[in-house]
Parts: structure tokens; sequence; C-alpha cells
């Protein structure tokens, strides 16, 4: 019998743990695990709902993209104190600061056991049509030294995708002992019900922030061809502007593009689902993804998707199967497989139900967190 063990998980948004760690979590406490989870954003509400899942919320401060070095010490040093009280067996970090200092506060608190995981590499790490600014590859470079600094700490590395793994640790030769491709954080399957698409007419849905690296851009220019040759196709966008990011759609931009109604806008939701189930193909034009959720939620419902051949982005579709891979930053491409799908209406439900048939088969939750589970060494 595996003993009851004290696991800390670090992370940043107190909504990400019971958005997407919920199911994990839960798993570990009915399992007899005490589940210790550090957040460095949030509202009391977001605590409480934290304590309903069954783990312990603990606060502390970090600055998520900030570069100033005395306050990321400063955090480095809190995470330090708070580990060296709590002495947990497992530590377990998520996104990219939290791998960085968690890892490195952990090692310093000798911990047994320490893992980190990213879902993505981020913007520095994403190409761009005009190349990346020389910002941003100064940015890239310091991350890349202070992942230097950490991944000695670490006994355990997780990836979404492989392309995430070459291109930061074989491409800047870094190395930690184990390192495991997960292949998707997985959803509860059972929020997401399989369902035949209606096609009267063929409804295109984008979920994802209004982000020039999401493929809004794109997006946009291949909407605007599709209604040219079918002036009644129907596009719905959800998601917020992100006024922090200098990618981001400008309201008057958007104000403009409602204005042209070249799409339904509701903003951003939160019954996700319900829009999927209405609509017909899934659409993400996106530069780079670790794997991701849209696209996920989008297939188990049973929904064909365009997407971009890119890391994260190609692990969800079998080109011609399931769906299409088109190029990056070409929206010609991206308009010609949406035409194809208001060509050819009776292919939605046919590679939606293959679209279905993966998603069982990779993101179901209970099968992702079974393998983490068996990662953090927890199998009985």
């Amino acid at each position: 019998m595996q003993a009851n063990k004290k696991i800390v998980l670090i992370g940043t948004t107190g909504s990400s743990f019971y958005g997407f760690r919920a199911d994990l979590i839960k798993q570990l406490v009915s399992e007899g695990h005490t589940v210790y989870a550090l957040t460095s954003e949030y509202t009391e509400q977001c605590l409480e709902k934290i304590k309903v899942l069954g783990a312990i919320p603990v606060t502390y401060q970090l600055s998520r993209g900030g570069l100033n070095p005395f306050a990321d010490i400063q955090s480095f040093l809190q995470l330090k104190k708070i580990l060296k009280n709590l002495q947990p067996d497992i530590v377990f970090s998520y996104f990219a600061k939290p791998v960085i200092y968690g890892s490195m506060a952990a090692k310093a608190a000798k911990v047994p056991t320490v893992i980190g995981m990213l879902e993505g590499l981020g913007y520095t790490f994403t190409n761009q049509p005009e190349g990346q600014s020389a910002k941003t590859k100064l940015i890239r470079n310091i991350q890349v030294l202070l992942y230097r600094m950490a991944f000695p700490c670490l006994h355990k590395m997780i990836f979404l995708n492989p392309d995430d793994q070459y291109d930061l640790m074989q491409k800047h030769n870094l190395k930690v002992a184990e390192v495991h491709i997960l292949g998707g954080i997985g959803l509860n399957l059972e929020g997401y019900p399989y369902s035949e698409a209606e096609m009267s007419p063929v409804k295109f849905l984008f979920i994802g922030r209004l982000l020039k690296e999401k493929g809004v851009f794109e997006l946009i220019t291949a909407m605007r061809l599709v209604k040219v040759k079918y002036p009644q196709a129907h596009f719905t966008i959800l998601g917020a502007i992100d006024h922090q990011n200098m990618g981001a759609l400008k309201q008057v931009e958007l104000d403009a593009l409602l204005e042209e109604q070249l799409f339904e806008y509701p903003g951003y939701v939160t019954n996700v689902n319900q829009w999927i189930t209405d609509s017909s193909v899934f659409v993400l034009p996106s530069y780079r993804e670790g794997v991701p959720r849209s696209t996920q939620e989008a297939m188990a419902i049973g929904r064909p998707v365009i997407t971009t051949d890119v890391p994260g982005c190609r692990e969800t579709v079998i080109d011609g199967l399931n769906g299409f891979l088109v190029p990056k930053w070409d929206a010609e491409a991206l308009a010609e497989k949406m035409c194809y799908f208001i060509e050819n209406p009776e292919q939605v439900n046919l590679m939606g139900l293959e679209s279905y048939k993966i998603a069982q088969e990779k993101f179901d939750a209970d099968k992702v967190n079974s393998k983490l589970i068996e990662i953090m060494g927890l199998k009985n």
C-alpha cells in the first residue's frame, strides 16, 4: 500500500487549480495524500474553490511576467521558507516561473522529489511572420539561462509535446534525469458529451484570446476570403481582448469588425461546451501551443478541426482524418479548408467522429492523471 504523501503544487493563478487541476487534486486527496496549492494570483473566492477540491491553499508573491531580479529572488526565498515549513515529499511546479523558482526552492529545502511541467514555451519561443524582435530574443536568452539554473534541481520534467522538449532541451543542451511527454493535460469528458453537428449552415468557431499569436489576424483575413465566395458563411469568435498583450487585437479594430458583421462575437463565455455543440467546425490558426485545451474540447464533442502545422496544434489533428493542418500564417490555405467543409458538409460529422475517437484515447483526464500520478511515483 502506497504511504500517504505531502504534495505541493506550485502554480500562479488560483483559477488554474480548479480550472485545470481539479480532477488531479481530487484523485490525489481521495487516495489519502495531503495536497497544498501554492498560488500567487488569487481572490478569496479562488481560495475557497481550492478548499472545496480538498487542497490546502497557500499564497505567495510572484510577478508572473516581470523581469525584476530582486522581486524574483524574494519569491525564491519565500518559496524556500514555505517548503521548509511544509516539508513535502513531492513538489510539482507548472508554468515557467514556478518551474524555475519553485524547483530551485524545492532543492534548497531538500524536497525528495522535484517535478516540473511546462504546458508550452510561450511567446519567446514562438516564431513570428516578421521575425522575432531583439527584445524578444534577449528575454528568451534570459529564460534559457534561468532554465539552465533550475533544471539541475529537477528529478523529472514533463512537456505536453515533443517539439517543446526539442526546442528547449535539445537545442540548448539542458538536461534532466527523466523527461516525459504527457500529450495534453486532459479533460473531464463527461462535461463534453458527443453530438452530431448541424450543417444548415456550416458554422465555424474560434475560441481563444484575441491575440496575434493565436492567429486571429489570419483568421479575419480568411473569413473575408470565404465571405467573397460564400456570403452567408457563419463565423463565431469566443474570447476576450488581452489589453496587456502587445499583440492583441485593439478594441477599435474589434468594433470595426463587428460593424462589418464579419462574425458573431459573444465575448468571453463560461459555457464553452454549449457553443461548441452549436458549431460545426473548430478553427485555431495559432502560431504555437502546448496542446490547446480548446481544440481538445471541440474534439471531445465531435467536431473536425482546422489548425496550423505547428508545435502543440499538430498533436491534435491527423491531416485529412479528423480535420486539416494548414501552414502557419497562411490565410489563403485556412480559407480553402473552410470552403471545403461548406462544399462537403457530409465530411463534418465523418471527421468529427474521428476527432471524438482521438479525444477519448488521448485527452481523457482520468488517463492523463493516471499517467501523472505514475510519474509522481504514487502508483500502488
